[in-house]
């Protein structure tokens, strides 16, 4: 009596080598966590080129997404019409070397040919997202065994997948980009990837167990860092921004719930928060009274320093790297920024801005850019700073606003870095901030830096700060070098700016 004939899924599965689920699941596990860190790890690269906005993360995200896509349909399609088991070892070894060699492509790109970055962006994202994408329906195919179980092995290994790309990125996000360069977790990723297509390829061969090289493709993803923006009047493409009016008139920029800017439209020389009296005070001393400044500021919010400049040292020629659009029509429709103001607002990234303008062409450049409560951290780097100094003129200064809390690491390695690449560095802030108090008060709020190639008078400054009664001290020299001991210097490629800096106390700017 002849029986039934057994399905096509059976008959053809039983001509391979068994892959057994926990292998299964480790693959595509795995493959779907690489996938993601590659996809955020390139917004850290292509920021210094791109600039670090809304246009470069869609981006990046829509070609990791085009990858996904392609790769799970090109995927299925091939893997009806050839034995899967040979191409998965392809489909992790590929990607490895593409991965490992990503940093140096894109770094060489964008320094000698930046108008070829994107197509570059796109091709060593699409690629490797394609190929690592394409081991869920690969896999997929070797494990239905019965058309019964198609349902079941469908919904396990989507499932899967979804789950590694997760914890693949928030293992990135909070300890990954904390702990290792740019450039060591690509490389590092490439390498586990190279690996586990070799142990792959001799598990197919019945040679030797692949699932402890593979589980090390497991320390890859990442996690965006976003403010949640909080009620407002205006949505714009970055924040969640409100005017609010005190009875004097003035009025207050508020950003994702964080006060960014005081403004009194009838007399820009009223300065509310302390940190902006502290860099007016930088100003007033450094450069001789009343006199015309060329100036430049990363990060504009209200505008309220362009402004005094304006007000008290006429003829001043202030330009301002603002990257919301949003904030610059509140600056003229609500907060009355007048077309002859000597400010001219570029809609542009900080770095991009700098890297546009005249060697030795300024007197002053500000740095006061935030986004909520995050910092750009690709301002904040040495090769960011080099680009400060070069544009400054050769007694010019660097004025930066910085904001952290209880340890202040990222304070500390901020200050670090401009020591490296300035010869005069100087901070403000009270003394608990800048650690000349022990009275056991919480550190935490806004401090100044002041970066230059010549001295500053920080006596003049000093005197300036307590007219203003600020409460503010300087640091410079020894115990400077005492408070930042220990800091990292950032750079492009390891700046873990989110991770030093600390959660605020409170949603206000001093």
């Amino acid at each position: 009596m002849t029986g039934l004939s057994a399905s096509p899924v059976a008959e053809d599965t039983a001509r391979r080598p068994v892959l057994g689920p926990r292998l299964a699941a480790v693959l595509v596990f795995g493959a779907s966590a690489a996938v993601l860190v590659v996809e955020i790890v390139a917004l850290r690269l292509l920021a210094p080129y791109l600039g670090l906005t809304l246009e470069t993360s869609t981006l990046v995200i829509g070609i990791a997404l085009t990858a996904i896509a392609l790769g799970s349909w090109l995927g299925g399609r091939v893997a009806d019409q050839v034995d899967p088991l040979r191409l998965l070892a392809p489909a992790l070894g590929i990607p490895g070397v593409v991965v490992a060699l990503t940093p140096a492509v894109l770094r060489g790109v964008g320094e000698w040919a930046r108008p070829a970055l994107i197509l570059v962006a796109a091709l060593t994202i699409l690629v490797p997202g394609a190929l690592l994408s394409a081991v869920t329906p690969l896999v997929t195919k070797v494990r239905l065994t019965s058309l019964a179980e198609t349902g079941t092995v469908v919904g396990r290994l989507s499932g899967v997948g979804t789950v590694g790309s997760i914890v693949g990125t928030v293992l990135t996000g909070f300890v990954l980009l904390s702990r290792l360069p740019v450039s060591g977790i690509l490389v590092g990723l490439g390498a586990l990837l190279v690996t586990a297509s070799v142990a792959v390829g001799l598990r197919m061969r019945g040679r030797s167990g692949a699932a402890p090289a593979l589980a090390l493709v497991l320390a890859a993803g990442g996690l965006a860092a976003s403010v949640a923006p909080g009620s407002c009047d205006v949505e714009t493409r970055y924040h969640c921004a409100e005017v609010v009016t005190d009875p004097a008139g003035g009025r207050t920029l508020v950003l994702d719930g964080v006060r960014h800017s005081y403004v009194d439209a009838d007399d820009p020389a009223h300065l509310e928060f302390t940190y902006v009296k502290a860099v007016a005070s930088v100003a007033d001393t450094a450069f001789p009274k009343g006199g015309p400044l060329t100036a430049h500021h990363l990060g504009g919010g209200g505008l309220t320093l362009p402004r005094y400049l304006a007000a008290t040292r006429p003829g001043t020629r202030s330009t301002v790297s603002e990257i919301d659009d949003g904030v610059v029509r509140i600056d003229r429709e609500r907060l009355g920024l007048r077309p002859q103001s000597g400010v001219d607002v570029r809609t542009e990234d900080g770095r991009l801005g700098l890297a546009r303008l005249d060697p030795g062409s300024l007197d002053l450049v500000v740095g006061d850019a935030f986004g909520g409560v995050s910092v750009p951290w690709h301002l904040t780097t040495v090769e960011a700073l080099t680009e400060v100094r070069r544009v400054l003129a050769r007694d010019g200064l660097y004025v930066v606003n910085l904001i952290d809390h209880g340890e202040q690491a990222f304070a500390k390695a901020e200050l670090a870095t401009l020591r490296e690449v300035f010869d005069h560095v100087a901070l403000l802030g009270e003394p608990v901030d800048i650690g000349l108090a022990r009275s056991g008060a919480p550190a935490g709020g806004n401090v100044v830096a002041v970066a230059s190639d010549r001295p500053v008078d920080l006596a003049a400054v000093r005197k300036a700060l307590d007219a203003r009664r600020t409460g503010w001290t300087t640091a410079t020299g020894d115990a400077l070098v005492a408070w930042t001991a220990g800091a990292p210097v950032l750079t492009d490629d390891y700046a873990p700016v989110d991770q030093l800096l600390q959660p605020y106390a409170s949603p206000a700017r001093r």
